[in-house]
């Protein structure tokens, strides 16, 4: 299996789901598109993800590889029909891509919260096995406020309704962080925007208190990003149901 990797920033790679690739011997590669790295061409690669960072979705203007980033998901989920997973702005990539549309998260979410699995979600194979109700990390000042048409959303929170999706039987994504480690706070609270959100958010103190809950909450996080990789990796061998 050979894996594609989209990152935004430098910082927000894989993270914690390094250990997995690493553990199965799956080789990856990582395209910085913030970078101005050319995507390669999709058809050697058997899986697709796409990180966060700290640009939204309609920032064109400004990030014009952003146009390209969204035609290849659209290509990789409609056309190649190959697994893909998308995490906090590669979620809302995926729902703006296939035609559903994003919006302000007000007040942004960030902190360690709770989300909830729909009925959907608890019979969904990435979440087989998971708990109902999963602690997870969340840092967003933007939501998907309309899925993509067929979309099935699998997790809520009260201050986020589409916090998982699915999208066809072969594209997951989660709005929240699965891919937490243990210096995964200090290495994206040195981003000018994430500090921004951080202090506007919880205050001066508010990466402290963040990184202790982090602290507090990384067991669970390890153990559900492996349950949900795991997952990833046999319903993309298997294929979803229909």
């Amino acid at each position: 299996m050979r894996l594609l990797v989209f990152q935004h920033v430098e910082c927000e790679h894989p993270g914690s789901l390094r250990r997995f690739l690493a553990r199965d011997g799956v080789a990856w590669d990582a395209v910085e598109l913030d970078r101005g790295e050319a995507i390669p061409d999709l058809s050697r690669y058997d899986a697709l993800w796409v990180m966060g960072g700290p640009m939204d979705v309609w920032d064109v203007d400004e990030h014009p590889w952003l146009i390209a980033e969204k035609a290849a998901i659209r290509a990789w989920v409609r056309d190649l029909r190959k697994p893909f997973l998308g995490v906090c702005l590669g979620h809302q990539l995926l729902a703006d891509a296939l035609g559903g549309t994003c919006g302000p998260q007000r007040p942004a979410e960030v902190g360690v919260t709770e989300v909830e699995l729909t009925g959907a979600g608890r019979a969904d194979p990435l979440f087989a096995g998971m708990a109902p109700r999963q602690k997870c990390l969340q840092w967003h000042g933007v939501r998907v406020a309309q899925p993509p048409e067929g979309a099935v959303v699998l997790a809520w929170s009260p201050a986020c309704p589409v916090q998982a999706m699915r999208v066809g039987p072969n594209a997951w994504s989660t709005q929240y962080h699965v891919e937490v480690e243990p210096d995964t706070i200090a290495n994206w609270a040195a981003i000018p925007a994430y500090h921004a959100a951080l202090v506007e958010v919880m205050g001066e103190g508010g990466a402290r208190t963040m990184a202790q809950d982090a602290d507090d909450a990384m067991d669970g996080f390890l153990a559900s990003a492996e349950r949900l990789y795991d997952n990833f990796m046999r319903a993309g061998r298997e294929g979803s149901p229909r």
